[in-house]
């Protein structure tokens, strides 16, 4: 049986801004841009309180908060005080699995220091990172990955929650569908179409009914839903893209009605690449037709890049004159590729309306359904990622 811990520290750049700075502790934060164009990367808790959230764009936050003070990102800062996190991780095991620079699994199956027991090494963990880097992490721990990583969410803020095997079933009873890693809005519609509102009911349904309502996604839902998850941690995990979905309400019909939700996808993906500590030199635009048919374009940077703006320059045009549109959208998404480190500040490639150089565009037929990458966003609904923010 594995001991699983699920490590996550809270809200992690606005943090470490109070924590260099007197005057923004117990006031409310927000680490971004204060522009119209601005996007929240993370608020503080005093900010949250108010409805303010990772990926919210900043007028919307500031209407919102009227006293939100906005701070600059300091992305080395962030990347220092992460690898003193990750330094205390790895004294108890090399079973890390980086998922940003605040966030990670850790297996203490066999570690190597302190006790045989997950909850206990999670706390010894949270008193190591408070009294070297003076942050708050919370703790999730656990059998596997799934059931620990919702036990660290629960525990939220500056918290450890165990949920050992036997107390599993009870647990996820009544946990929203939302919940499950890959359901969002409109899965979540469709499962309520069904009758099913919590874990313990997709854990109820027969799988194959599911499988054939869902696709392969069904069955995994199910299984989740069971808490059965036997993913290995995986210290050598390496990202390949990073990218963002949103699945309509109703189908969107030609390119003006695109438009309007294009800088939102696009938004969230830079914001899931500056989480991730990324830029990608390749930029992916997908959308989804009422025929399920997927078609996808893929264009390269002369430079890598995580700026919205960017990206929404480059997207605009290439659902302009590269993507077929001649059948109603039900998905549209915007991606990076060609990752690179993040560390080095690159100015954006392109003003909005600039002129994009493509090359290496590919046209990929219907998909089959298959489990949404961790850390991505559902199926078929748009996420803005976790709360915090940059991987290790």
């Amino acid at each position: 049986m594995r001991r699983i811990v699920h490590l996550d520290a809270d809200a992690f750049y606005a943090s470490v801004e109070q924590r260099d700075d007197p005057r923004l502790r117990g006031v409310p934060v927000a680490v971004g841009s204060a522009s119209g164009r601005g996007v929240v990367m993370t608020a503080s808790y005093e900010a949250r309180a108010f409805g303010v959230k990772s990926a919210m764009p900043s007028a919307e936050a500031a209407r919102r908060c009227p006293e939100l003070q906005f701070v600059a990102p300091r992305m080395d800062v962030y990347r220092e005080v992460s690898r003193e996190i990750f330094a205390i991780y790895r004294s108890y095991t090399a079973a890390v699995e980086p998922l940003a620079l605040d966030e990670a699994y850790l297996d203490v199956s066999e570690p190597l220091r302190g006790p045989p027991s997950g909850t206990r090494i999670a706390e010894r963990i949270r008193r190591e990172v408070r009294e070297r880097t003076g942050l708050t992490v919370s703790a999730g721990v656990s059998y596997c990955k799934f059931v620990a990583k919702l036990a660290s969410d629960d525990a939220k803020p500056d918290g450890v929650k165990t949920v050992p095997p036997e107390a599993a079933a009870a647990y996820l009873a009544d946990l929203p569908v939302r919940r499950i890693h890959g359901v969002g809005p409109r899965t979540a519609e469709r499962l309520a179409a069904l009758g099913v509102a919590t874990a313990g009911d997709v854990a109820a349904q027969d799988p194959a009914l599911l499988e054939a309502h869902f696709g392969k996604v069904g069955r995994d839902l199910w299984r989740m839903a069971r808490g059965e998850d036997d993913r290995p941690v995986d210290p050598n995990r390496v990202r390949k893209s990073v990218s963002s979905e949103t699945t309509f309400a109703r189908d969107r019909v030609g390119l003006a009605e695109l438009a309007e939700a294009l800088p939102g996808v696009c938004d969230d993906t830079a914001h899931r690449a500056r989480r991730a500590g990324v830029r990608g030199r390749g930029v992916v635009v997908k959308v989804k037709d009422d025929q399920h048919q997927i078609h996808t374009r893929q264009v390269r940077l002369p430079a890598a890049t995580d700026d919205a703006a960017t990206l929404h320059a480059v997207a605009a045009e290439v659902l302009a004159t590269r993507v077929p549109l001649d059948r109603p959208v039900r998905l549209l998404g915007v991606g990076v590729t060609a990752l690179e480190d993040g560390t080095v500040h690159q100015p954006p490639l392109f003003e909005v309306g600039g002129a994009v150089g493509f090359e290496g565009e590919r046209e990929v037929g219907r998909a089959a359904d298959a489990r949404p990458p961790e850390g991505s966003g559902g199926a078929d609904d748009r996420d803005a990622g976790g709360d915090e923010d940059p991987p290790a």
